[in-house]
């Protein structure tokens, strides 16, 4: 059976980053966290933390930490609905880790996350990733549920479809007359500046390859690391990017940004995937993430992700 008070003290290590702030969260000694954590893996013959500056999980040890935040949710919703059987004991809000690529959570998964903290108390630890990468973070047992682009199978896990996020290549039209004026050739793409989110964001490339625009010359990338600064870098001429259709619709409505090619969108297939063993404990946010991105993104099977 495991020690939940050692599990508490683990998880107060992986999330402070060191013993001391543990420590300080939990009202006792660096000495009885330290100790508390070594009975631990004592009991499961595991290295659980990664002693250091900060101190990180190992892979078991992550797994122990979301395995405590399935008990607490499971706890905190069954307090919930029946008071009598569980009576309240000041426990504190039970937090959910979540890797979200940077576009959903500027968009759909907002309306998804208002939904889902409107009815509960449970806190929300988001991490923002590629949404090609959130699933490793899934499998290393960093989180606890993604929002990911893979459709294969991740081990242990459901992965449900959400929907496509509809992208499209847009520019400022002082922008298109410098660098495309005779159009949106291979030859242009290979010198015109790109705006690139991060250095695992795939997108643009991915877009350039879908339809043959790509060369061994790769174009000047400017690396803007926000959606709000992206998309005004792209406003002021900086550079060409994807962007969510649901995000610059002002823009192309105004006219400070315009479609480089309006018939060649790229819609990204979305899943939803959490641990088959936390299925029960997610339940209500599975719900709240399915209705939103019913709400938000297109039908799924329309266009190829992007490579």
């Amino acid at each position: 059976m495991l020690d939940y008070h050692g599990l508490e003290a683990l998880a107060a290590v992986v999330r402070e980053g060191s013993f001391e702030r543990a420590a300080r969260r939990l009202h006792i000694t660096p000495s009885a966290v330290s100790q508390r954590v070594k009975q631990l893996e004592e009991a499961t013959g595991q290295v659980l933390v990664q002693r250091g500056k900060p101190c990180a999980g190992t892979e078991a040890g992550r797994r122990l930490c979301l395995h405590l935040e399935q008990v607490a949710l499971l706890e905190n919703e069954l307090r919930r609905s029946n008071p009598a059987l569980m009576p309240d004991t000041e426990a504190p809000a039970p937090s959910l880790k979540l890797a979200v690529n940077a576009d959903s959570l500027a968009t759909w998964f907002m309306t998804a996350m208002e939904a889902f903290s409107g009815a509960g108390n449970e806190l929300l630890d988001i991490s923002i990733d590629d949404e090609n990468h959130t699933a490793q973070r899934l499998r290393e047992g960093e989180v606890l549920a993604a929002v990911t682009a893979s459709s294969g199978s991740i081990a242990g896990c459901n992965v449900m479809p959400l929907g496509e996020m509809r992208y499209v290549a847009a520019a400022s039209p002082a922008y298109m007359a410098r660098y495309c004026a005779d159009g949106v050739t291979q030859e242009a793409m290979s010198r015109a500046p790109v705006l690139v989110f991060s250095r695992k964001d795939r997108l643009q490339d991915g877009w350039l390859a879908h339809y043959g625009l790509a060369s061994r010359r790769q174009p000047p990338r400017h690396f803007i690391p926000t959606v709000s600064g992206y998309e005004r870098a792209c406003e002021a001429g900086m550079g060409w990017g994807m962007h969510p259709t649901v995000l610059i619709g002002r823009q192309l409505a105004e006219g400070t940004l315009v479609q480089m090619a309006p018939d060649m969108p790229l819609h990204v297939p979305l899943y939803w995937a959490y641990p088959r063993t936390a299925q029960a404990s997610l339940e209500r946010l599975t719900r709240c993430v399915m209705r939103a991105a019913c709400e938000w993104l297109h039908e799924s099977g329309r266009v190829t992700e992007a490579e």
